[in-house]
């Protein structure tokens, strides 16, 4: 029997888990191989396919050759919003805040909020900003910050403007700016409002795109449906830590980020029905790999009638391994659920890590970018591929892939 190596947020994590370096997941990255700007044409990214412990190279637009039919892909219909927004002081200060996530209202209220609304942001040059005001002015429509109170890094703003039936997604959209990831080394420009959002981009709420989805294109989908390719969606909203390092030695010591997500009774149903087919399900890109894996695992929550339904915390997981629930049965009491209150959409939020060691209930593949060294989503795909990461990734070098948001993509089944 393994010994418990830590305790965090009241579960117990196991050596296997707890133990995991994250110095082996660290990889020479040149700043040449990352992309700083999309493909003049989605579809023409290249293709890196990983099958039976191996790896080979098409371009996107032939994905169809790679994936049996009745295949199910799921896609993240999430909208970038406009959240980095610069404020310049009477002094001449740039004062940048960047939006995370709105404060006691549910994303959607906060976007229809006219007047005033309460967010969670970040704030750049901070100290140049003592207290009071601050404001930014376009076309007779001035918008107001002030801050609230601080917790952390992150901060608490009430923003308030001055316009008739404007709503806070207006504002975004007139003085925000695409937040376009760190490691993009440039000012986004007119394209990056178009291209850093995916086709299937609808309800507001992310600050990162869900990128795996930047390939696809109206003629892809067409051919993948003549194909007998299967689609569906769901909405998980990428806050900002997607992009935040692993800084501890061991996993372990990690906080993961929490983000929310929406899925509809349709969504399940088509689930429930790949499950009895044992047909492929493919997540496109680890949001809704994510989202998919703690469907599951709610499930399992509400089976065993366990407090906080809704909410996965980051090692819980871990802690139900050995409960044996399947898919089916998981999936079919969240419908059944569902019909009892009458709810058409179930909506839910997770800090769930996805690692080495980890056995997928839901996905059997995924459709992915190239990931950062020493990242969570580094770290899901080794859980998917294992210790054939490396060679992946080495083969994605030599063969000049692109890496990380505007570059190229995998396929892993």
């Amino acid at each position: 029997m393994l010994k418990v190596y830590a305790n965090f947020n009241g579960f117990e994590i196991m050596n296997t888990e707890a133990k995991i370096n994250i110095d082996d997941f660290n990889y020479d990255l040149p700043l040449e191989k990352i992309a700083q700007f999309p493909l003049e044409k989605r579809d023409h990214s290249k293709l890196l396919i990983f099958k039976n412990g191996n790896s080979e190279k098409d371009f996107f637009y032939n994905i169809k050759n790679y994936l049996p039919q009745k295949s199910l892909l799921v896609f993240n219909d999430t909208k970038v919003i406009h959240a980095r927004l610069l404020f310049k002081k009477d002094t001449g200060s740039t004062i940048e805040i960047f939006c995370l996530e709105p404060f006691e209202l549910e994303q959607q209220q906060a976007f229809q909020q006219k007047e005033n609304c309460k967010w969670k942001c970040l704030v750049g040059n901070n100290k140049r900003w003592k207290s009071g005001k601050i404001k930014i002015e376009s076309n007779n429509i001035t918008l107001f910050a002030e801050k609230i109170k601080q917790n952390g890094e992150e901060f608490i703003i009430e923003f308030s403007w001055q316009s008739v039936n404007l709503f806070f997604s207006e504002i975004l959209e007139i003085f925000g700016r695409i937040p376009l990831p760190p490691y993009i080394n440039r000012n986004p420009d007119d394209d990056d409002n178009f291209r850093y959002q995916t086709m299937f981009a609808k309800y507001e709420g992310s600050v990162a795109a869900p990128t795996a989805g930047l390939h696809f294109t109206e003629n892809v989908l067409k051919e993948l449906e003549e194909a007998g390719i299967k689609t569906q969606t769901l909405t998980l909203h990428v806050g900002a830590g997607t992009f935040k390092p692993v800084s501890s030695k061991y996993i372990a010591d990690h906080k993961m980020h929490e983000e929310h997500f929406c899925i509809s009774r349709q969504l399940l149903e088509s689930l429930l029905q790949q499950v009895k087919d044992k047909s492929l399900l493919i997540p496109v890109g680890t949001t809704s790999l994510r989202t998919l894996e703690s469907i599951y695992w709610l499930g399992v929550k509400k089976i065993l009638k366990l407090e906080n339904c809704f909410f996965l915390d980051q090692w819980e997981t871990y802690k139900m391994n050995n409960i044996k629930i399947c898919a089916e049965e998981s999936i079919s009491a969240l419908i059944d659920s569902m019909d009892g209150s009458g709810d058409s959409k179930l909506n839910g939020s997770t800090r769930m890590i996805i690692i080495p060691s980890y056995d997928f209930k839901i996905a059997n593949g995924i459709i992915t970018n190239f990931h950062q060294p020493r990242s969570t989503l580094l770290l899901l795909v080794a859980a998917m591929i294992g210790e054939k990461w490396k060679e992946v990734y080495q083969y994605a070098m030599e063969n000049d892939f692109r890496f990380l948001s505007y570059g190229d993509c995998c396929l892993f089944i």
